[in-house]
């Protein structure tokens, strides 16, 4: 290992790949996700809230531009998915953009994307859930005409005691979690079914209303409304980057999680794009914008009945049950490889014997993050989870960039196209969103980031076992020999013989 990547201590693929656990009992993965269940999975983590419930936030800022705010966002995502895909194949690892910057950027770069996946995933988990309860509401009224009464629908924030629909979401999703990850698999890919589903039937009842009026003016707002609807909008696609979480319960990570995220990215922005198009065409954005339970209400005024919105409700009631369970599937994973780098502590590391996963770092999860969307008005730090979001885009394309210059022999089963191009737009998009995100945000965004660094000059760096390893270049040679077992022998020893 040179000696700059000593310095910055960074982790090589084939070490990271080595560590996996894949060849030490009670403490692998299986690998049960094929092709069909990582893409039902991405579909799964990326639509819910925001598509359900924030489009109407979008709305309001962008208007019937909307649609412009909306692939402006994709584009956003997909220069880093394309990374995202390439660096998923090499490293099929569960630390997903952690691992990679550990590998291209060193640990105190790593630490600090953990740490912002952290709240990524954390407030997405505990935002999805109260836009749950929203949605449960809506379909209580819609089938019996009441709904819970405010103290157990909402917490004190927003006029209530405590959300208990949002307790239990995430209760739900733990306790499938830590059957384990066929069975979650399976109802994830059950809900995208419906969920797909249920949007298709939208778009034509949408359409069928559609009048061209309802489109002027375009852009109110200008373009400043346009990039602040980005900015709304990037929160919808949150959640692609979970298919590279699977690494290690995959069949073929390598070929498969590539294929998923390109497969996902474009399915979610085509039906995006058409979904607010046809909520925009029916009934207006004046009607659309800022308006909760947005997609029942214009089924309802389009059909004049409450049936249509009931069975809305219900599609969002799936639909932001399968992002909970998808996004606590990633932050479980994530910590996992965080604690078996020892940055965090070791309980997340441990892989139940009998179900294959990490029993005690879910349940942990569950407990922590069902207490915010209990009790706590996120609204305030949606925009500190965006840019903190991409703020780990912008690193994972740069760790694109290192490894093409540090590993050039690694194998790389995709390439990102029009290399180097391709990563510095999708860094620049990111700084661009990051920008529109207000001075406020930077400001606290800049603190969180300060109190991960005091996390880990506290505990992360004196407890790092590269750290702590006799001899950490050592090491790393000794990881390219060592016999891998079990069932990712095959995609471990690529990516060893790759990196040798």
């Amino acid at each position: 290992m040179p000696a700059p990547a000593t310095k910055l201590r960074i982790k090589s693929p084939a070490l990271l790949v080595a560590e996996s656990g894949a060849d030490r009992a009670g403490h692998g993965l299986k690998r049960t996700m094929g092709l069909f269940q990582l893409i039902c999975f991405g579909v799964g983590a990326i639509v819910g809230t925001g598509i359900f419930v924030g489009l109407s936030d979008s709305v309001a800022q962008a208007g019937p531009a909307v649609v412009v705010s909306f692939v402006l966002a994709a584009i956003t995502c997909v220069f880093t998915a394309l990374s995202f895909a390439e660096l998923g194949g090499a490293i099929p690892v569960s630390g997903s953009s952690y691992s990679f910057a550990y590998a291209g950027l060193g640990e105190t770069t790593a630490f600090l994307v953990g740490w912002c996946l952290l709240l990524e995933y954390g407030i997405s988990i505990s935002a999805v859930a109260v836009g749950w309860s929203q949605y449960v509401n809506e379909l209580l009224d819609s089938l019996f005409g009441h709904q819970l009464p405010a103290a157990l629908s909402a917490g004190p924030g927003d006029g209530g005691v405590v959300n208990l629909p949002a307790v239990i979401v995430i209760a739900m999703a733990c306790v499938l979690l830590v059957r384990g990850v066929r069975e979650s698999a399976r109802a994830t890919a059950a809900m995208a079914a419906v969920k797909l589903t249920i949007l298709l039937a939208f778009c034509v009842i949408g359409y069928s209303a559609f009048k061209d009026g309802n489109l002027t003016p375009f852009s109110p707002a200008g373009l400043g409304g346009i990039g602040a609807g980005t900015t709304a909008a990037f929160f919808s696609y949150i959640g692609f980057d979970a298919i590279t979480t699977a690494g290690e319960e995959a069949k073929n990570p390598r070929r498969d999680i590539p294929v998923a995220i390109l497969v996902c990215m474009g399915v979610v922005t085509l039906l995006y794009c058409a979904v607010a198009l046809a909520a925009i065409g029916a009934i207006g954005a004046g009607e659309v914008g800022g308006r909760p339970a947005a997609l029942s209400y214009v089924v309802n005024e389009v059909t004049g009945s409450t049936v249509g919105g009931a069975v809305i409700a219900f599609g969002a009631v799936v639909a932001i049950a399968s992002v909970v369970l998808a996004v606590m599937y990633g932050q479980s994973r994530i910590l996992m490889s965080m604690s078996r780098d020892g940055l965090v502590p070791r309980v997340f590391e441990k892989v139940s014997p009998r179900t294959s996963t990490p029993v005690a770092g879910t349940l942990i999860i569950a407990v922590v993050f069902a207490i915010p969307a209990a009790f706590a008005s996120l609204d305030a730090v949606v925009n500190l989870c965006t840019i903190g979001t991409l703020a780990v885009m912008a690193v994972v394309n740069l760790a694109v960039l290192a490894l093409r210059r540090r590993e050039p022999g690694l194998k790389r089963t995709f390439r990102v196209p029009l290399y180097p191009v391709a990563p510095l737009l999708g860094i620049g998009f990111c700084l661009y969103l990051m920008y529109e995100t207000g001075w406020t945000t930077w400001l606290q965004f800049a603190a969180f980031l300060a109190a991960g660094l005091a996390v880990y000059a506290a505990y992360g760096r004196r407890h790092s076992r590269l750290a702590t390893t006799a001899a950490a270049p050592a090491a790393t040679e000794a990881a390219e020999v060592v016999p891998i077992g079990g069932p990712a022998a095959d995609v471990t020893a690529d990516v060893v013989e790759a990196a040798r």
